[in-house]
């Protein structure tokens, strides 16, 4: 962590949670986004955000059956989407397998006609320094974060050609060279700036065809699993904000002509108030803490 923090205040953001306020430039209905991960955390607040407008949602997951160290099964989730308004087809599986990416885009094209949204949202995290990383969580997070991001919208770019505003979205962080964060925990940073040069990778390569493809990272730190198991237990997770500020951020990009934008590595804060967004304190946790500013974002 940062150790970096700041006050929040009271009140209701403008345009808030679930709100479409002057965030949202248009409607998410019969898209369909294909996503790995979102059992959990940001993800499901994604797919849920998306799901409000009536979106179909595909998700590749591994958590089939509860975890105790974690919420949520892509069940769970499932039925969360269903709930919210969308439709949803759960893939059980493991980015990492190209069977499954495979099947999971057959399975997106066979039921919904078409694949409009791609979202990287599946990650591993270690901040082990390089002397205590093993060499198995050194793949596992090249393997899930990178290669993951890459072979996911490899095999979805065919169908995302084919639709009208197709976007790629990619929850990884601004590529900030800052000794600081250069020298804290490499294997896992070399992990989360690969998935960023494969999005702005994929936003110069397909540009003329009109697929934007962009980064997405919180400002604050966001009250997931993660954080609370990784990053500091009930106290972090006072200080963070809630899940639904990435998904109005995500649905800010979104709903956005894909030729408007691209190749940005976008953080959640700066989208959101360039959208007319000025007062965030509905998103904390706690509006009466200090809010702790995430990791790869300077102060």
């Amino acid at each position: 962590m940062t150790g970096t923090s700041e006050n929040v205040g009271s009140t209701t953001p403008e345009g808030g949670p679930g709100a479409p306020g002057p965030l949202s430039r248009g409607s998410l209905a019969g898209k369909t986004m294909l996503m790995s991960g979102g059992s959990r955390g940001i993800g499901l607040a994604i797919a849920e955000r998306a799901a409000r407008d009536g979106a179909n949602v595909v998700l590749i997951a591994k958590t089939d059956a509860p975890d105790p160290r974690l919420e949520g099964t892509i069940h769970t989730a499932a039925a969360a989407i269903e709930a919210a308004g969308g439709k949803v087809l759960a893939v059980v599986g493991d980015v990492r397998d190209d069977e499954t990416i495979a099947s999971a885009v057959a399975q997106a094209v066979d039921t919904f006609g078409g694949i409009d949204i791609v979202v990287n949202n599946a990650s591993v995290i270690s901040l082990d320094g390089t002397l205590k990383v093993t060499p198995k969580r050194y793949d596992l997070m090249q393997d899930v974060n990178v290669r993951g991001t890459f072979m996911l919208s490899k095999a979805a770019l065919p169908f995302l050609l084919e639709a009208a505003n197709p976007h790629i979205l990619t929850l990884s962080p601004p590529m900030n060279f800052s000794p600081k964060w250069l020298g804290a925990n490499p294997a896992y940073t070399l992990a989360k700036y690969g998935m960023t040069l494969t999005a702005l990778g994929f936003a110069a390569e397909f540009a003329a065809q009109g697929v934007a493809s962009n980064a997405l990272w919180p400002r604050t730190t966001i009250a997931t699993a993660a954080v609370a198991n990784i990053l500091g237990g009930a106290e972090m997770i006072r200080r963070s904000r809630h899940a639904s500020i990435m998904a109005d951020a995500a649905h800010a990009i979104l709903t956005t002509d894909s030729r408007e934008l691209t190749g940005q590595a976008i953080i959640d804060e700066e989208l959101l108030r360039e959208r007319g967004v000025s007062d965030f304190s509905g998103y904390a946790v706690d509006p009466s803490a200090k809010l702790m500013i995430d990791l790869y974002v300077d102060r």
